[in-house]
This record gives C-alpha cells, sequence and structure tokens, in this order.
C-alpha cells in the first residue's frame, strides 16, 4: 500500500490574501465600539486569535464576554466582504489544489481563523472538494507556534506528522509546523525571511515536482525568487543566488 502523505494548508497569505477585509472588519467593528484601531496596530496582530488579539489591544477591558461579541461581529462582517465581493486565489493556489488532489494527496486547512469563515473562502473558491479536513480556531486551544492545529490536522487525515508538508505565509506558523515535526513551504509575497525547507514569492514558482522531492528529502532547503527550480541550501543563498557568487 502507498504511504499516505498530506499538505496541510494555512489560508491567508497562501491560498488567497484577504488582509484588507480583515482590516476593514476589525477596523469598523472597533469604531462602532468606541476603541478605534490604528493599522499599524491590525498588521502587529494579523494572524493571530481574536481572543489574544483583543486582549492586546484592550488589555483589562478585554472579559470573555466582550471578546465573544466582539469577536463575532467582526467575523460576520468579514464574511460579509468575501460573500458580496468576492476573492481571487494567489497565483498557483488553485493549480496546486488540483494537482496535488490528482496525485493522491490528502489536504486540509490549518489555520487560526474561525470555521465559518474558512467555508466561506472555499465556498467562494469552489474549492471545498480537494480538503479531506479542516481544522479552525474553533478545534484548538493553543494558537500557532504552538503546534496543536497542525498535529490535530495530521490525525484527522490519519497521516503521520513526518508524511505531511505545511504551507505557511508566517514564522510562527513556520515554527508550529517544525515543532509538529513537519517539512514545510514558506511563500513569502514580499520577501521577508521564513525559516522555511522551501520559501517562495508565489507557490506558482514551485515545479510540479516540489512537493515530492521536499517529502522525499530531510535537508532540502532553499529559496525561490524566480521561476528556478529549488536547490538544496548547500547549492544556494538566501537570496536564491548561487554560493559561489
Amino acid at each position: 500500500m502507498a504511504m499516505k502523505r498530506a499538505v496541510l494548508w494555512d489560508m491567508d497569505g497562501t491560498l488567497v490574501d484577504s488582509a484588507e477585509y480583515h482590516w476593514q472588519a476589525w477596523r469598523d467593528t472597533m469604531s462602532r465600539e468606541g476603541f478605534p484601531i490604528t493599522y499599524e496596530q491590525f498588521l502587529a496582530t494579523f494572524g493571530q486569535r481574536n481572543d489574544s488579539i483583543l486582549r492586546q489591544w484592550l488589555g483589562q477591558k478585554a472579559t470573555p464576554a466582550f471578546i465573544g461579541r466582539i469577536g463575532e461581529a467582526k467575523e460576520a462582517l468579514y464574511r460579509q466582504h468575501v460573500r458580496q465581493q468576492g476573492i481571487s486565489p494567489l497565483p498557483g493556489a488553485l493549480e496546486w489544489l488540483r494537482l496535488l488532489h490528482r496525485n493522491g494527496w490528502e489536504q486540509a486547512i490549518a489555520s487560526a481563523a474561525p470555521r465559518a469563515n474558512i467555508e466561506a473562502i472555499l465556498d467562494v473558491l469552489q474549492a471545498s472538494e480537494y480538503f479531506e479536513a479542516i481544522v479552525s480556531a474553533d478545534d484548538v486551544h493553543r494558537g500557532k507556534p504552538d503546534p496543536e492545529v497542525f498535529l490535530i490536522a495530521a490525525s484527522k487525515l490519519l497521516v503521520d506528522p513526518e508524511h505531511c508538508i505545511v504551507v505557511e505565509d508566517a514564522e510562527h506558523g513556520i515554527e508550529a509546523a517544525r515543532a509538529a515535526g513537519m517539512k514545510t513551504v514558506g511563500v513569502s509575497q514580499d520577501g521577508k525571511h521564513l525559516p522555511a525547507n522551501v520559501v517562495v514569492r508565489s507557490l506558482d514558482l514551485l515545479d510540479e515536482n516540489a512537493f515530492d522531492r521536499l517529502l522525499a528529502s530531510g535537508t532540502m532547503q532553499a529559496r525561490i525568487d524566480s521561476g528556478s527550480s529549488a536547490k538544496p541550501a548547500t547549492d544556494r543563498t538566501e537570496s536564491g543566488r548561487p554560493s559561489h557568487e
């Protein structure tokens, strides 16, 4: 029997970029509550769980009841933006979902987002069929960099952690995947450093065998800034240029 293998996807920054919708939803919700926030505050907490975000912004005012009410209002507004305005997949994302599905990989969403948000995104992308499992903020007690979300996803798929590859865009997500004993593909649209096995600016820069090679290799680490194929870290520098230059 063939070995089961899986790709675990973070959602925002890998499949889609919905940061602007999150910003608009947080900005408008907090303003209505009398607690206006800046864009810098938003960026500093983006990708974290709502309870963590609101405790940082509001301190002792962030009671459990307040967190629940504000969080629900913000997420409802976010989903409204997604469904009414639509959202596009990031370059290469849908192509990889289809290819991995066709080649027998199990796939799951492993995200800090609420399940309803994930389902809204997948509905708009018409991509639900490619995923065997969803693990959301509703399913975990500890956010990234704790590995809980990825370990739960692997368990749901019945795939050993060492046979999983995580696709992430955030350093704390990469750290969580590594703590789970999984290999990683980092998506760094702005070129920031990510401690992943392979780092690309865009998923469409990966060649069609990238996931197979990564799972087969315990040491592969590369950065891809152009259309070239990934090479081991010993052959390439962090800039993606040959190390002898």
